[in-house]
């Protein structure tokens, strides 16, 4: 208790200080929370340019422009509305939104709800308005362009409206959709004078597009926002430049009123007064003829072309300027591109979807929770940039110099990807819960996970001598280590890449587990994707943090010992001595140097490895094997024996890598089967009655485990790793529903939509909205598809000669 008083004692003092005095954010706010609002949908971009998420009512409600940093402000100019005019008479004018706000009461809100409906299959989201009493039916299609393995569209910070109208009348309709936008994100910094917006056409091959430009221009990190419609035979696009979204808006509604259209003002508007905010409005108009079908499209596009993390010391360009510039005018190619392309766009994520949604043998739920947590890959603080065309190897590996021979042509092709632990939890790429995460990306941007590896790589072989203390402990220690696996590689706030280890809790030199899985991920990575270039670039580097690690091998026994404190992933949750999940994860890692030194030819270096995993094995399962499953730890506390679900961590990536049989089997098979069938039967059907997925530590006597914070948490990440190992095993059934008890509390009872938590409790407690870890869904479709035969073939050596 006393210790934990000190902590709190010493984090707020920190907190104070940074928050109040340094007026920043805090990497981990514990004091203000973000608080839970169910109201999220589908976001919209692509990957790295930022994102804004439209709720499931259709409101654009999260907003992540500048990286890393969020506003959840619901901005009710943001709004779409219908205009139904028959026999040259407006016959229905209604705001697409169940809101009835303070402002713009010269509109018609309040739509019924019960005539709307909600579908998202990310990156696609639908929804469909019955127009009561009106006989037409609206069906809005909004199209990102996240498309696996795609690195140039997938990049674009653009989100498509396609508007299907169907018309069940006996007699023609014109129908008119207006898009209106508010210049800003529903930020103080929409008041700060200087904002303007702009009328533009854009033609191309002959496709023409239309809107208007909303100039955002603040002093860091200025942007421009495009809303834009496709002009095309039979249908118009008009346009209003700027009305006050803080008045009545009666004016924006009589123009629409009374023709179906907007009255298309030329010439760019006045900038801004302090205190003042702007809007604008484009609208596309057609005849439907009776019980006819037509379609409309718009765009809404985004260009923040250069930013500054909240350092300001160094200025990065997003990925999509390498495609459309990096001058801040690429709105309008953007908003052609996007209205022009969507429809390759949908083929390609429908070929990927397709054989997954027509699979009989999957669940409904599991097609769901597969597809829609892929919206953290860009709705996580993502960041994609390219790299300087001035930088050399020799600025990047840094002093020490980390011999990494492709580094280069690696960075300089696909660029530098970083995204947050949580958006609460504001640290890129925190590598121990991208162990988890990482499937996800290897499996849909292999590209990205290599990029991704190369930099972990580089802070791997140099160090920051600097120091500084630790939250938990008290203790002053050295931000970075040589050989040492950061935790992450920086703050939005700060410098990411430049100054990493961002979080400050623990010093996490003493972590046991972030070596492991760099380690496990470059053989993942080599065994997915083949590439012998990435293996031999890693092989120093898993050489010189496995040579690191063996310092916690205090007896010499072959296995790693913790060190009595919350020295991994579970950073509340104390383990002392061997213990089943950084003893499971470290023989993982011993195997797969075994492997990697087998495909280099490196007969030394087999041979080391082998001799310990030897060892290794014997003292693993004389310590921590019960006869049913793996102790928590070998220290004989009272919580020594609890049933921890991620006993299995090591076991699922050698699965994944199909080293998990024959002459590479670690753990017993029927050791495995018997601790996952305990898991089964303990963390998940006597936690809940079965249905919220498996609890991280129980007791033998089916009690949950608290003796920390962590330990009677259900975390979401972890549960689907666990399904997949599972499935691997054998035990399908088994996996599918104690992923599907996350599936449910989270996305159906707790509705979380869209913000997936690290973690939460029977009791709907929960922490850490929309995290990173459960990403980790994606090794139950590589399970799957093992299984099904459908992997790929592993990489046969001695392919990789290690002397060039």
């Amino acid at each position: 208790l006393l210790s934990y008083l000190s902590f709190l004692c010493r984090y707020f003092r920190w907190w104070y200080k940074k928050t109040r005095i340094e007026k920043k954010s805090a990497f981990i706010d514990l004091l203000c929370a973000v608080p839970l609002q169910q109201i999220y949908g589908c976001p919209l971009g692509g990957i790295g340019g930022g994102t804004i998420t439209r709720g499931w009512r259709g409101e654009f409600c999260r907003w992540q422009l500048n990286p890393g940093i969020y506003h959840y402000e619901t901005v009710i100019a943001d709004q779409f509305t219908v205009c139904l005019r028959c026999k040259g008479q407006t016959v229905y004018q209604q705001v697409l939104s169940v809101e009835r706000p303070s402002t713009l009461q010269g509109w018609n809100w309040g739509y019924c709800g019960h005539y709307a409906f909600y579908h998202a299959l990310y990156p696609r989201a639908w929804m469909v308005y019955e127009l009561p009493g009106q006989n037409v039916v609206l069906t809005c299609r909004q199209v990102s362009p996240v498309i696996p393995h795609d690195y140039k569209d997938s990049s674009l910070p653009v989100g498509v409206f396609i508007w299907e109208v169907e018309n069940g009348r006996d007699e023609d309709v014109d129908v008119s959709i207006m898009f209106s936008l508010q210049n800003g994100t529903g930020t103080k910094e929409d008041r700060s004078g200087g904002h303007w917006n702009e009328p533009f056409s854009f033609e191309k091959e002959g496709e023409r597009v239309a809107g208007v430009l909303l100039h955002h221009c603040t002093r860091v990190n200025p942007f421009t926002l495009a809303i834009s419609a496709r002009e095309k035979a039979g249908t118009g696009v008009t346009h209003l430049t700027a009305f006050n979204p803080a008045g009545s808006g009666r004016e924006v509604w009589q123009d629409l009123l009374q023709d179906g259209r907007l009255d298309s003002p030329a010439g760019k508007s006045s900038p801004t007064e302090k205190g003042e905010v702007t809007a604008a409005a484009v609208c596309a108009s057609c005849r439907v003829p009776a019980q006819g079908h037509r379609t409309l499209e718009l765009a809404l596009a985004w260009d923040m072309p250069c930013v500054h993390f909240g350092s300001k010391e160094k200025l990065h360009l997003r990925r999509y300027t390498r495609f459309f510039g990096s001058r801040g005018d690429a709105a309008p190619a953007l908003s052609h591109h996007a209205l022009t392309r969507y429809e390759d766009w949908e083929r390609k994520i429908e070929a990927w979807q397709k054989p997954i949604l027509e699979n009989s043998q999957l669940p409904s739920w599991y097609k769901s929770a597969l597809f829609n947590e892929l919206y953290f890959v860009t709705d996580g603080g993502t960041i994609w940039v390219e790299l300087s065309p001035d930088c050399c190897a020799e600025d990047l590996q840094g002093p020490a110099g980390a011999g990494l021979s492709h580094l280069l042509p690696v960075l300089r092709e696909y660029g530098r990807f970083a995204y947050l632990e949580g958006q609460e939890y504001r640290m890129y790429n925190t590598y121990d819960v991208h162990f988890y995460a990482s499937f996800a990306l290897v499996m849909l941007w292999p590209k990205l996970q290599i990029s991704l590896q190369y930099d972990i790589a580089i802070t791997v072989v140099n160090e920051d001598v600097q120091s500084r203390q630790y939250l938990m402990c008290g203790q002053t220690a050295q931000v970075k280590l040589k050989n040492v696996v950061p935790h992450d590689i920086g703050d939005p706030g700060d410098e990411p890449w430049q100054r990493v280890n961002a979080y400050l809790m623990h010093d996490t030199a003493d972590w046991k587990d972030l070596n492991l899985k760099f380690v496990l991920q470059v053989y993942r990575d080599y065994y997915l994707t083949h590439d012998s270039l990435y293996l031999r670039d890693m092989w120093p580097v898993c050489q010189a943090v496995m040579e690191s690690e063996l310092k916690f091998d205090t007896d010499n026994d072959g296995l790693i010992e913790n060190g009595g404190f919350a020295d991994q992933t579970y950073d509340a949750w104390v383990v002392n001595g061997a213990s089943a999940y950084c003893g499971g994860l470290w023989l993982a890692a011993v195997c797969m140097m075994c492997k990697m030194a087998e495909v280099l030819g490196d007969a030394e270096i087999q041979q080391k490895y082998t001799d310990i995993l030897s060892k290794g094995k014997e003292a693993f399962e004389r310590m921590l094997w019960n006869g049913k499953y793996y102790n928590y730890d070998s220290s004989g506390s009272d919580t020594s024996s609890s049933i921890m679900s991620d006993q299995c961590a090591g076991q699922w990536f050698l699965g994944a890598c199909g080293l998990d049989q024959g002459e590479f089997e670690v753990f017993p098979k029927s050791h495995v089967v018997s601790a996952l069938k305990t898991i089964f039967e303990k963390n998940v059907m006597s936690f809940a009655g079965g249905t919220m997925g498996a609890v991280n530590g129980m007791r033998p006597d089916g009690v949950p485990d608290t003796s920390s914070v962590q330990s009677n948490e259900v975390w979401i990440g972890v549960v689907y790793a666990l399904a997949a190992t599972m499935i691997q095993e054998g035990l399908v059934e088994e996996g599918f529903h104690t992923a599907e008890g996350c599936y449910r509390t989270v996305w159906e009872r707790l509705g979380m939509a869209f913000q997936t938590p690290e973690a939460y409790r029977e009791k709907k407690v929960y922490r850490s909205l929309a995290y990173m870890r459960p990403l980790s869904i994606w090794s139950m479709q590589l399970a799957l598809e093992r299984r099904a035969g459908q992997a790929p073939a592993p990489a046969q050596p001695p392919q990789v000669p290690i002397h060039p």
